[in-house]
């Protein structure tokens, strides 16, 4: 009799005074980790600042390599497209075409890159302690805004250099930078939980981002396009990012309203498949990863 009343007391201990938290796996979208990236922004942050430090740590140039990366890319896009393909652009000058879409692009791909190894990434953490795990690929899509703004400075000197006036039209960019990053990010999610189980994602990364590259509109017009393939082009949702991009700065052209509408549908769409496979992908990531 007394055994059941210690036992009794025992569990009445563990309920009242020593309060255990279970951590129950979700159906669907994780909602509740979602909602729990707000307490965590601290740690956000952290990852943030611990993957620029990173990128550029024991580096010749350090962060200049953000800089020089896109720059190099526009010199030699403009040698082959422009000056030996002649290329078009729209009567902007190319230097300065080229390089308005390659920073939109940079923001997205790198992002995209560093997203989908940031779980494997980061196993060791995983491992240890609990967080929502979606900080990870969240982090390092955001971390690329520190290179973006200082590629976006350069651009400031290019449009000065060539004499470009800057429109009304510049309050839009934000809005562009936001959809490349949610392009980014909604990818990020999807190939981060990807490469826990299926390794060789990592390898499939670079022809993946190769092939997106060409095709989106970053060093040549939509304009060359035959009117039957720009439906498909529409499709990439780059393109309207890319494209209303380079309208909102550099004021030139009308703006393709339909592919941006077609990039908002499917970032949307990538976004809410993304996270529904990364939540029931997480809770096996400390056991596989």
């Amino acid at each position: 009799m007394s055994r059941k009343i210690l036992t009794i007391l025992r569990n009445l201990y563990h309920i009242v005074v020593k309060r255990e938290i279970i951590i129950k796996p979700s159906r669907g979208i994780n909602w509740r980790a979602l909602k729990e990236i707000k307490h965590y922004k601290d740690l956000l942050f952290f990852f943030i600042w611990k993957e620029f430090k990173v990128r550029y740590k024991q580096t010749l140039l350090g962060v200049a390599w953000a800089i020089l990366r896109p720059v190099i890319q526009m010199l030699i896009f403009t040698l082959i497209f422009h000056k030996f393909a002649k290329i078009p652009s729209e009567g902007i000058p190319y230097p300065v075409y080229a390089y308005c879409g390659l920073l939109p692009w940079q923001l997205f791909s790198l992002g995209l890159g560093r997203a989908s190894e940031s779980v494997v990434g980061n196993a060791s953490i995983i491992t240890k302690v609990y967080f929502p795990r979606i900080i990870l690929p969240l982090s390092y899509t955001l971390g690329g805004l520190i290179d973006f703004g200082l590629q976006f400075f350069v651009l400031i000197i290019l449009m000065l250099i060539f004499g470009i006036k800057i429109g009304l039209s510049i309050l839009f960019i934000p809005f562009f930078i936001i959809l490349a990053l949610l392009s980014s990010l909604s990818v990020g999610i999807l190939f981060s939980a990807l490469n826990v189980k299926f390794r060789d994602i990592r390898h499939l990364m670079p022809f993946l981002t190769q092939v997106w590259f060409f095709a989106t509109p970053i060093v040549y017009s939509h304009e060359i396009i035959p009117e039957k393939f720009r439906l498909i082009m529409r499709i990439n949702p780059m393109t309207g990012v890319v494209e209303g991009f380079r309208w909102s700065l550099l004021n030139k052209g009308s703006v393709d309203f339909q592919a941006i509408l077609f990039s908002v549908i499917i970032v949307s769409f990538l976004i809410f498949a993304g996270l529904l496979y990364f939540s029931k992908v997480e809770r096996e990531f400390a056991d596989i990863v």
